[in-house]
């Protein structure tokens, strides 16, 4: 049995790992990489023949996880993708959503090189079309969680909650290697306890070895106070004494909804005096769709929320954009209030028309909830940049930009290390760390090796025999 890190090797996105069991081979995620300054064309370098893999299993929908889906099979995959139901609908709401922002740069491209008399080149094409997304859905098997599947007789997935996402999923393959039983977890993107809306990481069986992640690696997230005491302190600040505008950058699948439930919960227990809040990302609104239709695997409070006081993702002053005309009347929007839109990272979507008409605006607070990758507008800003160049204009910023841990949906140093320490170290034959900074998986490795745990940081593209 082999293993090998295609992609998130010593880095965060891309995620794409190759277990082969004989002449079988599984392929675990297929993510985009969009860590190489946008060349999205590396992400048609596999590393190996798409035709070759027998089959995918998808821990969870987002695109460093399952984004390259359509390119693998344009480029010849022919066999079924596990995931769980929530992860099947999700994925195809983020991939047709991909398709869109492929098409628009390219657009832009094109644009740009026929402006410069460069019309023999063509810019970049998309990486894939609407057609190959379909063609991807088509492939799902949807598997329920803690429900062995046989994948061959010789082969059993098991899925169990990761929590971060809805339908996230640790991927359990129990392996009949040659008549030795064999155990590998692959942990997908381990979620974190109490997380608004999602139910908590289930612990780890038993395994012979873990492929996990490290993106918190040697970083704790903020435990003084609460997601609903740090949002009220935020809002309290920039809305109701500065009367101002807060602009939240959010992925519009999972941290949207976390999101907008506990705003619910601060503004219905009163906590908060009513302000303004827009949503302005169709595709949020889609999504959310999708958690009402697994609302059995939202969590308890959540739950326990809709039987008391109705939908936890509505309220009086909630309002829900819809076309790009309302969008750009919310960017002028004279009142205080609260403007959530994606994406996350602030590469593409309407977050950019709202940072092009606020990033001058002295009273306006850009709050950053989630990661971002290097390379991206949204790392640029937080790592300082005083100008930053939006909808092809360089414009200073006088915005103010903050970021919290506290709705970050990966579990930090602590939970890692919690997640892994459930094995016995005798037993545990090996851990592979991905999907983290090189810095990252030293510091899980430097906290674990001293324990006992056999650590490696696999190198991208190279076998190691199990």
């Amino acid at each position: 049995m082999k293993l090998t890190i295609h992609g998130a090797a010593k880095q965060v996105t891309g995620s794409m790992h190759l277990l082969q069991v004989g002449q079988y081979k599984i392929l675990i995620d297929c993510g985009l990489d969009y860590e190489k300054d946008h060349n999205l064309q590396v992400n048609e370098d596999f590393g190996f023949r798409p035709e070759e893999i027998d089959v995918v299993i998808l821990t969870h929908a987002h695109i460093d996880h399952s984004g390259n889906l359509p390119t693998l099979v344009r480029m010849g995959f022919n066999g079924q993708i596990l995931c769980t139901p929530p992860t099947a609908d999700l994925t195809e709401l983020l991939l047709m959503d991909s398709v869109n922002i492929f098409l628009q740069k390219s657009a832009k491209a094109n644009n740009h090189r026929r402006r410069h008399k460069h019309q023999r080149n063509s810019g970049p094409q998309p990486l894939y079309l609407q057609k190959h997304v379909m063609d991807t859905v088509e492939r799902f098997i949807t598997i329920g969680f803690n429900k062995p599947f046989k994948i061959t007789g010789d082969i059993e997935l098991t899925f169990i909650p990761a929590g971060h996402l809805l339908g996230a999923a640790a991927a359990i393959l129990k392996i009949n290697d040659e008549g030795t039983e064999k155990t590998i977890a692959f942990t997908g993107d381990i979620g974190r306890h109490n997380y608004p809306v999602l139910n908590d990481p289930q612990p780890l069986p038993p395994v012979d070895y873990i492929v996990s992640e490290a993106t918190y690696g040697g970083r704790s997230h903020t435990k003084r106070k609460s997601v609903e005491e740090t949002m009220a302190e935020v809002i309290e600040k920039v809305c109701i004494k500065e009367q101002g505008r807060l602009i939240i950058p959010a992925f519009s699948i999972g941290r949207t909804q976390s999101l907008v439930f506990t705003l619910n919960k601060l503004f219905s227990s009163g906590k908060l005096q009513p302000v303004k809040v827009f949503v302005d990302s169709p595709m949020a609104s889609m999504a959310t769709q999708i958690f009402r239709k697994h609302h059995n695997l939202v969590s308890a409070e959540a739950r326990d929320f809709y039987n008391k006081q109705g939908d936890e993702f509505e309220f009086d002053n909630l309002t829900h954009v819809e076309t790009l005309k309302d969008s750009r009347q919310v960017s002028n929007y004279f009142e205080p209030c609260i403007i959530i839109s994606s994406a996350g990272m602030l590469e593409g979507g309407r977050i950019q028309d709202h940072l092009f008409y606020n990033i001058q605006n002295y009273y306006c607070t850009i709050l950053f909830i989630g990661y971002c990758a290097k390379g991206t507008l949204g790392h640029r800003l937080l790592r300082g940049d005083s100008i930053v160049h939006i909808k092809d204009r360089d414009l200073a910023v006088y915005a103010t930009i903050k970021q919290t841990d506290v709705l970050s949906a990966h579990g930090d140093h602590e939970d890692l290390v919690a997640n892994i320490k459930s094995q016995d170290a005798d037993k545990l034959k090996g851990i592979y760390l991905v999907h983290g900074e090189a810095g990252s998986m030293q510091a899980l490795a430097d906290a674990l090796e001293p324990e006992g745990y056999k650590v490696t940081i696999p190198e991208k593209g190279v076998a190691y025999e199990l």
